[in-house]
């Protein structure tokens, strides 16, 4: 039990300290209004808002946890059948390969727009703005991991007259686990931030269509109060990423080296 405390200070501690130093500096700048409270409200005071506001914030909360869901299954569901076929098939590959790091160069409140005048403003351009940001770094990750597995391995298994399917089920898939959990991580903070993006540009809800109106009000305590839940919202879906990671591949530790 001692051994685990001392690991877990050691390993969280210094981020710990960095983040009580930040609270603190926050503090000091609005107990000395180094910044107008109208501009930057005191933690006390965003708390107040999230507390206040906290029914509101679930609703919208459920629409983009809602809109996240399906794009990030949609987007996991395509990066791995793309990865999987431009593994299989070096020409579509080649084909294939320049035109996803293309589409990674324009930028997504570029998309947005375009995406709700062709969709509307219901749940569908939404869920395809987070497909797209959401398949990149699974296919990228899944790609690099099927074309790492061992060669050896695999030829000793074709060899041995396995089929493409079974040398892809027990040598590529398993050893792409962890390229696959690492752009899952990404994959997953960025459907919740693309949700929000797409509900700036319109919406019937959702934390997006929330940060809108309070930006439109001024009340930067709200605003406040939505960022850290944003970000608290990426953060759980990102742990709840590592939980999965240590189920499908226990014989990893902590710092993610085989045992």
């Amino acid at each position: 039990m001692k051994r685990k405390l001392r690991n877990t200070t050691r390993d969280k501690g210094p981020a710990l300290i960095a983040l009580g130093g930040l609270l603190a500096l926050w503090i000091a700048a609005s107990a000395l209004e180094w910044v107008p409270g109208y501009l930057l409200p005191a933690p006390w005071d965003v708390a107040a808002a999230f507390a206040t506001e906290a029914p509101l914030l679930l609703e919208h909360s459920l629409i983009t946890l809602q809109e996240a869901f399906y794009g990030l299954v949609l987007g996991v569901g395509l990066g791995f059948l793309f990865a999987a076929a431009m593994d299989a098939w070096d020409l579509l590959y080649r084909a294939l390969y320049p035109i996803l790091v293309l589409t990674q160069t324009i930028p997504t409140v570029a998309i947005a727009p375009l995406l709700v005048l062709w969709f509307g403003y219901e749940m569908a351009p939404k869920i395809i703005l987070i497909v797209i940001v959401t398949f990149f770094p699974v296919t990228v990750g899944l790609l690099d991991g099927f074309r790492a597995a061992d060669r050896d391995a695999v030829a000793l298994l074709r060899s041995m007259g396995a089929s493409p399917l079974q040398v892809f089920r027990y040598i590529k898939f398993p050893s792409a686990l962890p390229q696959f959990f690492s752009g899952l991580r990404i994959a997953a903070a960025y459907a919740v931030v693309g949700a929000v993006i797409s509900e700036w540009l319109g919406g019937f809800g959702g934390l997006g269509v929330y940060m809108t109106r309070v930006k439109q009000a001024f009340a930067f305590d709200k605003m406040f109060a939505v960022i850290f839940l944003i970000s608290a919202i990426s953060l759980g879906l990102m742990a709840l990423v590592d939980w999965a990671e240590r189920r499908c591949m226990p014989y990893r530790n902590s710092k993610g080296e085989e045992t």
